[in-house]
């Protein structure tokens, strides 16, 4: 949650005490971030989290996670200001483009770690409209249940979800029989040659 904390600051900071107008600062964030999976691919050679093992790699993530999370505040507010769609209808339009990716990779051949920095980068967006109707108040679209109630409802839907995870392993790669992944990797490296 500290990326979160962090990327937040870093986007209402350039809009709040410097006045850029959040179409500049969510169009500046986007080219930030691509600059970053830029840079990240070409000195590691993939963007992979699984692949997150030297301190330069993990500097690397940490740096599109907050770079990511700042964009997601900006998109977050450039639609829901900017554009005035409030918060119940933007939530829904960044929950398709959160779920666009997991489609684009089961069904159309989209590769596993664009889908996933796809998605990430919905996260917050999603989640912060989705936490403003509930909690925000109802001249801006809310429905005033209130921002400590909610971010209390959330935490215990984030505990529970990462508990259910952590017991059941589902998210967990399945192990691959030896002799496939033998008989898949000499397959690629005859389709290479």
């Amino acid at each position: 949650m500290g990326g979160e904390a962090v990327g937040t600051t870093v986007a209402d900071l350039i809009h709040n005490d410097f006045g850029v107008p959040y179409t500049v600062s969510t169009s500046v964030l986007l080219v930030l971030v691509l600059a970053m999976f830029a840079l990240w691919y070409r000195v590691e050679g993939t963007l992979s989290i699984h692949s997150i093992t030297t301190r330069r790699r993990e500097s690397f993530y940490w740096a599109a996670v907050l770079l990511t999370f700042a964009l997601g505040t900006a998109a977050g507010d450039w639609t829901a200001s900017t554009l005035h769609l409030g918060y119940l209808p933007w939530g829904i339009m960044f929950a398709v483009l959160f779920v666009l990716p997991a489609i684009g990779y089961r069904w159309f051949g989209l590769n596993a770690i664009a889908a996933f920095w796809l998605a990430y980068m919905m996260t917050r967006p999603f989640g912060a409209s989705f936490a403003d109707w509930f909690g925000g108040p109802p001249g801006r679209g809310g429905l005033a249940l209130g921002m400590d109630r909610t971010a209390i409802v959330l935490i215990v839907l984030i505990v529970a979800i990462i508990a259910y995870f952590a017991f059941l392993k589902v998210d967990q790669p399945k192990a691959v029989d030896t002799e496939t992944a033998r008989l898949d990797v000499a397959g690629e490296e005859a389709t290479t040659r």
